[in-house]
């Protein structure tokens, strides 16, 4: 037994390790499979989630090749063996899963006979949210105690690992929330205002167009320049709304075509100081530090009234730094009425707690304003 505890928990280090670095539910699920099945040393393994609603909502499966899978039709329900796992907290070991009186039900005519079980449920504080199934003992007739032992440290972990990754998605879900609900009030500001000064100045025009023509042309005038600016504001939401190529431009590349855009629609002077190999991790990360500038940007430019505005990208040791400061009107961070209609201050604040960041927003009326984000050792 001690001669297999050390490789039994760097196997269950590694598995540990694997996961933690995968982002999607799906993905981590697949990792854990993966790694029961070596573990245990099992032909098959299977990991499912159920529904609530009597059928499982992700049934993930190891050791089976995609023409397998695709031969044996819909996911099974949570009946016989695969349901018993999911209503207790034991695990269950058997040499003939045949023998035992839960095997009934869903079991295609294409799928591969199976002997030895082991099955394992994945549990929380909140109760059983899912379980390891593993059948056919590779080289051994069954499954032993120091098989079910390690899948149950397994299943521990992977409690813990499907929780996060849960959390992580739904918290990605509730910033993609906010980021739409952010674009839909700049939009209706926008087009509300934009639209608003063309139907007057139309109106004004069409008044004037018999009474005094040469005033009528100065409106039309107006009309084509307040149109053309409506345009100006769309296409800049627009391309916020439009992914930046991050694996080619990296996260300096994008954020300077993103100003470069800006200095075309905004009067406003904007310098840059960015380093070309600063970076946050991976694109993902980059994305969520490129979405901060964009916002800090957005504020300064559409809110503040800034005649100049800079942004700095720096690459530190271990880390980068990112600023954006303007001289506009100012604010005060703090109060919850300009909060709720400015949800793209929330939005930095959380994009940054996921980056495991550091972000202050310091501001003051009429002194301008500044956003410092920090991410990483630096």
């Amino acid at each position: 037994m001690t001669e297999q505890l050390s490789p039994a928990l760097r196997a269950v280090s590694d598995a540990v390790l694997a996961v933690a670095s995968e982002l999607s539910v799906e993905e981590v699920l697949q990792r854990l499979v993966d790694r029961a099945r070596e573990m245990a040393e099992a032909r098959y393994a299977a990991l499912g989630i159920p529904d609530g609603d009597g059928g499982f909502s992700r049934f993930l499966v190891s050791g089976m090749d995609d023409e397998l899978i695709a031969s044996l039709g819909p996911l099974p329900r949570t009946h016989g063996m695969l349901g018993a796992m999911l209503e207790t907290r034991e695990a269950f070991r058997t040499d003939d899963i045949h023998d035992d009186p839960r095997f009934r039900g869903w079991w295609p005519a294409q799928h591969p006979d199976m002997r030895s079980f082991l099955g394992v449920p994945i549990v929380t504080p909140q109760g059983v949210i899912g379980a390891f199934y593993l059948t056919d003992k590779r080289d051994a007739a069954s499954f032993d105690r120091a098989d079910q032992e390690l899948i149950e440290l397994l299943s521990a972990h992977a409690a813990i690992a499907i929780t996060n990754a849960r959390l992580y998605e739904r918290s990605r879900e509730l910033s993609t929330l906010s980021e739409r609900n952010r674009l839909a009030l700049e939009l209706h500001d926008v087009v509300s205002q934009k639209l608003f000064s063309l139907v007057l100045t139309a109106e004004a025009a069409s008044t004037l167009l018999d009474r005094d023509p040469d005033a009528a042309r100065v409106q039309v005038e107006r009309l084509g320049s307040l149109a053309r600016e409506a345009l100006d504001e769309l296409r800049g939401l627009i391309g916020e709304l439009r992914p930046a190529d991050l694996e080619r431009d990296g996260l300096a590349g994008a954020l300077r075509k993103h100003v470069g855009v800006l200095r075309s629609l905004h009067p406003a002077e904007i310098e840059v100081e960015l380093a070309s190999d600063a970076r946050a991790g991976d694109p993902e990360r980059d994305l969520e530090v490129l979405r901060i500038a964009q916002e800090a940007l957005n504020n300064a430019l559409r809110h503040a009234a800034a005649g100049r505005v800079s942004v700095r990208l720096a690459a530190l040791e271990g880390g980068i730094e990112l600023d954006v400061a303007d001289d506009g009107i100012g604010f005060d961070p703090l109060d919850p009425e300009l909060r709720a209609r400015r949800l793209g201050l929330t939005s930095m604040e959380e994009r940054a707690r996921r980056l495991g960041g550091r972000l202050r927003i310091s501001s003051e009326a009429g002194r301008g304003s500044a956003v410092r984000l920090r991410v990483g050792d630096g």
